[in-house]
């Protein structure tokens, strides 16, 4: 059952049991006031004729009790209609009975009893009581006919059972429209989860009613901002992954063609002493190529999979030590290295660390073609140092700087290759230096060069 059905039927029910029981309590409430009012009446009525009777039976007692029957008679002509029934009797004899019979019931001097009798289907008022008359009990029944009362209460309940229902229809459909109104907003969160059920995912709930369903609704809006957030994760995540075998199959075919082709020349003897040696260099060189290919495959692997414990390390030692490695082979490339580095000592992995100095470097050689300069930097910070290594070699284009830390990506593909890279070096780094609770700062301009700093945030001693 729907929501709304469910709030109209509770609003319908608890408007007809309020309206139910006040609607009875009011009825019943005027029917005893009336009911009180008709027996007041009836028994002014009484007390007005017994004292007459017993005035008229003090002024001329020697008349006999006969003359209070003929009293009686002359009250009913003067005051017809104050009653419908009348009897006077003593234990012996009736002294006097006019319109409906009374019930004899048995009655005492002084005490005055009220019966509602009904008979034919009309209902009764009769006032009973006694007085001495002469030294002899005389007992007198009045009676009053009600019905108009009881009439009363039946019209009343014909005109409430019209109005319950009256008041249940024009309910019922008032409390359908506001149930209507106030489920609105979970129909809107309903037809938005339903949208993103079925794949637009960009789907929202603009629900503004100022209360806690507004509060779900921002609450589901941010719930459905994180889901797609994920979901776009997941599909680029899905996309690199593809692009990730689809470049590292590349990468194996190239090498693995060029060696087969070579060696089998090789193998049939078709080519001259000076053929087969630049073969021979063909094999070796692709084969150095798919070495380290596989060498930075398994390091990108194994930083992913393994915890690395820090040790307390000078930035600067390692620096040096990959200057004075790496500046023999610039130097014959035309290119200058030069260093500062600032004393100090935090928490690194020592030989990640020279490696994400050396893949920065030599990222920076492959960008220069005709010699150029590179400059490192160490500094020290609160959390750890900042390692920053600048060229001015060809720059990044600024569309690819969003993409260049990810696996087998190169910005210049035939150069790259032909310069020996495969497109791992930048993710390493980028690997490293998360592993140091850190990250890449790339900034470059095309034509003017590239500055890449890490910071390594493991910690300072």
């Amino acid at each position: 059952m729907r929501l709304r059905v469910k709030l109209m039927l509770a609003v319908v029910t608890l408007l007809a049991l309020i309206f139910g029981i006040c609607g009875s309590l009011l009825i019943s409430a005027s029917f005893d006031a009336l009911l009180r009012s008709e027996r007041d009446a009836a028994l002014r009525t009484y007390y007005s004729v017994q004292s007459t009777l017993q005035l008229a039976n003090s002024i001329s007692p020697q008349s006999g009790i006969g003359d209070i029957a003929g009293t009686l008679t002359v009250l009913e002509r003067r005051g017809r209609g104050l009653w419908d029934g009348a009897l006077l009797r003593t234990d012996s004899e009736t002294l006097f009975r006019s319109g409906l019979t009374p019930d004899q019931v048995e009655t005492e001097t002084g005490v005055c009893t009220v019966g509602y009798p009904s008979r034919d289907g009309a209902h009764l008022l009769q006032v009973s009581g006694a007085m001495t008359a002469n030294g002899q009990k005389v007992s007198l029944y009045l009676l009053s006919d009600i019905s108009q009362v009881y009439e009363l209460r039946a019209a009343q309940l014909a005109t409430y059972r019209k109005l319950l229902v009256l008041t249940v229809l024009l309910g019922a459909g008032g409390a359908w429209l506001m149930s209507a109104f106030l489920t609105r907003p979970l129909t809107r969160l309903t037809r938005a989860s339903r949208q993103i059920a079925a794949g637009d995912l960009s789907s929202r709930a603009d629900v503004r009613s100022g209360d806690e369903l507004e509060a779900l609704s921002h609450e589901f809006n941010a719930m459905a901002d994180r889901l797609q957030e994920n979901i776009t994760e997941l599909q680029e995540n899905a996309r690199r992954q593809t692009e990730f075998m689809g470049s590292f199959a590349h990468e194996l075919k190239t090498p693995m063609t060029s060696i087969i082709g070579y060696a089998d020349l090789i193998r049939r003897r078709m080519l001259s002493p000076e053929e087969e040696q630049e073969a021979a260099n063909y094999i070796f060189s692709e084969g150095r190529r798919l070495e380290s290919l596989s060498i930075k495959l398994l390091d990108l692997l194994m930083l992913k999979k393994r915890d690395f414990e820090l040790a307390e390390s000078s930035p600067a030692a390692i620096v040096t030590g990959v200057v004075r490695l790496l500046r023999p082979s610039l130097t014959r490339a035309g290119i200058t290295l030069r260093y500062r580095a600032a004393e100090g000592r935090c928490m690194l992995e020592p030989d990640l660390t020279k490696s994400l100095l050396i893949n920065l470097v030599d990222n920076s050689r492959k960008a220069m073609d005709n010699g150029g300069a590179v400059f490192i930097i160490s500094e020290m910070t609160d959390t750890g140092c900042v390692i920053s290594v600048t060229d001015n070699g060809r720059g990044i284009p600024a569309a690819e700087l969003s993409r260049i830390t990810e696996a087998f990506y190169r910005v210049d593909k035939s150069r790259s290759r032909a310069q020996g890279g495969v497109g791992l070096g930048l993710a390493l780094c980028d690997e490293i230096a998360r592993l140091h609770s850190g990250s890449l700062e790339i900034r470059s301009v095309e034509g003017r060069g590239t500055s890449i700093t890490a910071y390594l945030n493991g910690g300072r001693v």
